[in-house]
């Protein structure tokens, strides 16, 4: 099977920087513990990262987790959703379910939906890459034991190059994030943003389209 895409159009995804995953706040604590002390530093590293893509013309696609009021859609089977449906967490249209201040889509780029653990699960996000003839995926989010590997699995099996942004993410438990990061270095590439920039995006950034 070919590879999907042209390798020389990359495409970020940014996955679930919102309030109730990044915010002190927030009732999800499988991302960033609540006393974290790092949390600055992904917050910052994931400023950096959208705002080197948009300097550079390197498209983002933007991934948040949202239900139904009521947790109607919530598919109980697992401690994960489980513990959704207990605290109410991500309802649609709540503050928690807003992407954290300064992490949200500008005009133009694009926005998917989901309500599972992997991104691509019963979205558009494929498509939609499809579309943009993407070779190349710059993955970042949390939490990167969850949505962050589930995804770049998921795009290493269906053909693309995978890199992930790897001081953009983040675990509550930092073992957890380690482990997740080894895992995916034998899928695709383990870099910080500001390598990922210097070297994917200056690259990229004369190939790719915004999308449409």
């Amino acid at each position: 099977m070919p590879i999907i895409g042209d390798p020389d159009r990359t495409v970020v995804l940014a996955l679930h920087y919102q309030n109730e995953v990044l915010h002190p706040d927030g009732v999800i604590r499988l991302g960033i513990a609540e006393q974290d002390s790092g949390r600055k530093a992904v917050i910052d590293a994931a400023t950096r990262l959208l705002v080197g893509a948009r300097r550079l013309a390197v498209p983002i696609i933007h991934v948040r987790i949202a239900f139904d009021t009521g947790n109607r859609d919530v598919i109980q089977n697992c401690t994960i959703f489980r513990n959704v449906a207990l605290h109410g967490a991500m309802p649609e249209g709540s503050w928690g379910a807003a992407f954290y201040e300064g992490l949200a889509p500008v005009a133009g780029e694009l926005s998917v939906t989901h309500n599972r653990v992997n991104a691509f699960y019963q979205t558009d996000l494929q498509s939609h890459l499809e579309n943009m003839d993407v070779g190349h995926l710059v993955i970042a989010g949390v939490a990167t034991n969850s949505v962050v590997e589930t995804t770049g699995r998921h795009a290493a099996d269906v053909g693309w190059f995978v890199t992930v942004a790897k001081d953009a993410c983040s675990a509550a438990d930092p073992d957890l994030h380690r482990a997740a990061l080894a895992n995916m270095a034998l899928l695709g590439e383990v870099e910080e943003v500001d390598a990922i920039i210097a070297r994917h995006f200056n690259h990229a950034s004369g190939d790719n389209h915004a999308p449409g």
